[in-house]
């Protein structure tokens, strides 16, 4: 078990490869309002990621596509005016960055200024080369995504695991090794052979932060929604349910429903 090498009051990117140097592991979350993000920095989180996964938490799309900027901007804003101590890193949604440098930099400028977030997030290597050089000339800090990357669901087809042939795995790791060397500061691996996602942190000498990716990474990022079981649909492999909120707020409700029908809420010691 990874023991913490340092105490950190606010984390940076920095801190970030500080962390892989020193061994310990990175902890990442999700987080899209206010009230989740406070209480998730003050647990002590490293890393909030403001996930395009909104899109299906918390506006019930069936994919992250749907999405916008504003939105995200909108998102980001919330998590950020909550956050002590934890990196705030916001994903670009789906068209905001993969046809055009410009509109990419538009984008991550965007979303820096009005929402005061610390870094942005894209999905993809060598294709979205030119977006990430051009963010990066700006100061802006840039975490990549490689393996499942959610914005390309429909070219792949399926959720399921990517580079488990040898052809698309050594593209992955080419991918990896290219990110690093434009300057991002950190990568999420998604759902790819857990062999491949250490060799693939062994390679680089930015952190490398998995989800359905092993434990031979740098780190690990969950939906929070998904890890306190507030959502019920989704049961991969990867996941561990730490609570089950869905029954307990469920309980809650009913309770509540039923002190009110019946009178017992409020009380007397509960009003004016």
């Amino acid at each position: 078990m990874s023991l913490a090498k340092k105490e950190y009051k606010r984390i940076t990117t920095k801190s970030l490869v500080e962390m892989k140097t020193n061994g310990e592991k990175i902890s990442m979350l999700t987080a899209y309002d206010y009230t989740m993000a406070k209480i998730v920095d003050g647990a002590g989180i490293d890393v909030i990621l403001v996930g395009d996964s909104a899109s299906n938490v918390m506006a019930g799309h069936e994919t992250t596509l749907p999405i916008t900027l504003n939105e995200m901007i909108y998102h980001a804003s919330s998590v950020v005016r909550a956050v002590e101590r934890s990196l705030v890193v916001v994903d670009l949604p789906f068209g905001s960055y993969q046809s055009d440098p410009k509109e990419a930099l538009r984008s991550a400028i965007r979303i820096m200024k009005e929402s005061g977030a610390h870094s942005i997030k894209v999905e993809g290597g060598k294709k979205i080369k030119e977006s990430i050089k051009r963010i990066l000339n700006a100061g802006i800090p840039v975490m990549g995504h490689l393996g499942l990357t959610p914005q390309s669901i429909y070219k792949f087809g399926t959720y399921t695991v990517r580079a488990k042939e040898e052809e698309e795995a050594e593209q992955l790791l080419k991918d990896a090794v290219l990110l690093e060397k434009l300057g991002c500061f950190a990568l999420v691996l998604e759902k790819v052979p857990a062999a491949l996602a250490e060799k693939v942190a062994k390679a680089i000498s930015i952190p490398v932060i998995g989800i359905g990716a092993g434990g031979g990474v740098d780190g690990q990022v969950l939906v929070t929604h998904d890890m306190l079981g507030m959502t019920q649909e989704f049961h991969p492999r990867f996941l561990r349910r730490y609570l089950d909120l869905h029954s307990e707020m469920t309980s809650a409700f009913k309770n509540y429903i039923s002190d009110v029908k019946s009178q017992l809420f409020p009380n007397d010691k509960e009003q004016y």
